[in-house]
């Protein structure tokens, strides 16, 4: 689609069915208030969760099945408003929902501390008084060990009241970047305007004719210049609202608050970080590539997204990227391609770019719904990963929620990034096997080439600024524009040693939603680099390693994650499966480099 129609433009084939979740918004609104009178229930149980056995268990089930509910209607509110982030009503019902996500983790705040009140034994005496207590015994063994970082059911509440006001800088980004900014648009090398948008600026990145990727280039960063103190004062609220939970829940640091709650060693994203940075040679032998790519000119930084084939990247169609996807992930089994295929013709996917769309993608839904996938397809290679990559989430949610109870049904982002990585890497070897259109598979091997240096290195380059943003606040030094401008261009020139760095690239920080999840993107370098491991074993053993890695999906966080991970075959605490990432990495560029 060459311009960004309305909602109402699209064929409703192409966009989600949202009825799994409420038929209307009018049923949305009675659930809502449904389940706001149904928070006094949780709070009638305050100074009684350990009373006896049987309490408990009545407590955790309420717990269940309010939440279930106030999960639903969240999410409905949230998709509703990501159709199109312009409109005022759907805006109104997204902080209605989160007013109420708010008030439901107020009201259910004291569980946790009283349940800490316990030792061990006292939970295993409830648990085996009441046998139905047995499902939740990992969700007991990870409260108990919280209990140092949990504070008095008095300050928890207080911290879950303050929800709304602690998500502020990221809504507010969100509202900025998505609902209020307009980018303008560049005439084309066909003299046409081109309208840029945050979701089709890398794909223009990628256009063959340089003077138009450098106008592009220098009228987006521009945008952003004019609103460089808005942004830049609410990230450094949002990093210092992350240093102030963390000093809340009795850690020494936002990174250390982050990391624990999943359960991750702090050392697992520091050999990340130096295994990565001892290996940026490699991302530099591909930027050399690019270099060569526009004739052997300075790399500018118009030049980062631009192809190594200097062909014009082939169209694929949605319903072209539907089979193909389909086709990669037969490895994993009859019953999971099967499943994927229905949920593509189920209308999981809300397809095509649209005016005032949320950008970018995601995969969303509940337990008692449907899984729902954003999209903004832009009919190229991209998005065709892109959609493989939500596929992953999506299924993976499919699979935890049909063998897990709502207590284990979800799972963290260290695991929900293997999920999604394992389809990308299936995709590329499915397609470097079957297509015999060269044009095609050149800008295959090419994608996935540019998914490593955009995954592994790119996200560990913003884990490092993320992790220095904040030990320069937690230092006194303010965290002015100017300072971040500082900060993020010395880090782009190390990753980019062999590219011209310019005062505009300064910026980009600005235009990475990310940053206001705090520690969040190092997870999908480390993603990569287990989903690796995990697709070289499927191959190499077959149904085995096929089982074990849908078991692994099954388990959703019925276990820790570095556990359930080695379990499925890979240990992250060794430094070997990024640099094994690393290598097939190595192995691309060295193909690459015999083609051509």
């Amino acid at each position: 689609m060459s311009a960004v129609p309305e909602r109402a433009e699209v064929d409703e084939q192409y966009t989600w069915d949202l009825a799994s979740l409420f038929e209307s918004d009018e049923a949305w609104a009675e659930a809502l208030e449904e389940a706001r009178e149904r928070l006094a229930d949780l709070r009638a149980y305050e100074g009684r969760v350990t009373a006896d056995a049987a309490t408990l268990r009545e407590v955790l089930e309420t717990h269940e099945s309010v939440m279930r509910q106030v999960s639903d209607v969240s999410a409905y509110a949230r998709m509703r408003r990501d159709e199109d982030t312009r409109d005022g009503d759907a805006q109104a019902m997204a902080t209605r929902a989160q007013s109420l996500s708010s008030a439901a983790a107020s009201a259910a705040s004291f569980i946790e501390p009283e349940l800490q009140q316990l030792d061990r034994e006292d939970v295993a005496a409830m648990v085996e008084a009441e046998p139905a207590l047995e499902t939740y015994e990992h969700y007991f063994d990870d409260v108990l060990r919280m209990k140092p970082h949990t504070r008095s059911a008095e300050v928890e509440n207080l911290l879950a009241e303050l929800g709304e006001v602690t998500g502020a800088p990221g809504e507010i980004y969100n509202m900025l970047s998505n609902a209020d900014m307009e980018f303008p648009a560049v005439d084309g090398p066909d003299g046409e305007p081109r309208q840029i948008t945050l979701n089709n600026f890398t794909t223009l990145q990628r256009d063959p004719d340089r003077d138009f990727r450098r106008r592009v280039y220098e009228v987006f960063y521009d945008e952003w210049e004019d609103v460089r103190n808005t942004v830049g004062t609410a990230y450094r609220k949002s990093v210092k609202t992350d240093e102030k939970l963390a000093t809340a829940r009795n850690y020494d640091t936002a990174r250390e608050a982050a990391l624990d709650g999943p359960n991750i060693p702090v050392e697992v994203y520091d050999t990340l970080v130096g295994t990565v940075r001892e290996n940026l040679g490699l991302l530099h032998r591909h930027a050399e590539h690019k270099r060569d790519a526009i004739d052997g000119d300075q790399l500018r930084m118009w030049d980062l997204y631009v192809p190594l084939v200097t062909e014009e990247s082939p169209e694929v169609p949605y319903e072209d990227a539907c089979e193909y996807v389909i086709g990669a992930v037969e490895p994993l089994g009859e019953a999971y391609r099967d499943r994927l295929a229905e949920g593509l013709d189920s209308r999981w996917v809300d397809v095509y770019e649209t005016k005032g769309k949320q950008s970018g993608a995601y995969s969303s839904g509940t337990y008692d719904s449907q899984p729902y996938i954003l999209m903004n397809y832009q009919d190229d290679v991209e998005s065709m990963y892109t959609l493989a990559h939500e596929l992953g989430h999506s299924m993976h949610s499919e699979l935890a929620s049909e063998e897990q109870p709502y207590v284990y049904a979800d799972y963290e982002i260290f695991i929900a990034e293997i999920a999604s990585t394992v389809n990308e890497t299936l995709l590329t070897h499915h397609l470097l096997d079957t297509v015999d259109d060269d044009r095609l598979r050149r800008h295959v091997l090419n994608e996935y080439l540019e998914r490593f240096r955009s995954t592994l290195f790119r996200q560990t380059m913003f884990a490092e600024f993320e992790q220095r943003t904040h030990e320069l606040s937690a230092a006194g030094e303010p965290l002015t524009a100017d300072r971040l401008d500082e900060l993020y261009r010395d880090l782009k020139g190390d990753y980019y040693e062999p590219a011209v760095l310019d005062d505009r690239i300064a910026c980009e920080w600005m235009r990475i939603p990310h940053f206001y999840r705090a520690f969040y993107v190092f997870q999908y370098a480390t993603g990569i680099s287990a989903a690796v491991a995990l697709v070289e074993n499927i191959r190499d053993e077959g149904a085995p390693a096929a089982q074990r890695y849908r078991e692994f999906l099954r388990s959703g966080s019925h276990g820790y994650p570095l556990e359930l991970l080695e379990t499925a075959g890979v240990d992250m605490t060794d430094p070997a499966a990024v640099e094994s990432a690393l290598d097939v990495y190595g192995t691309y560029l060295q193909e690459f480099e015999r083609l051509s």
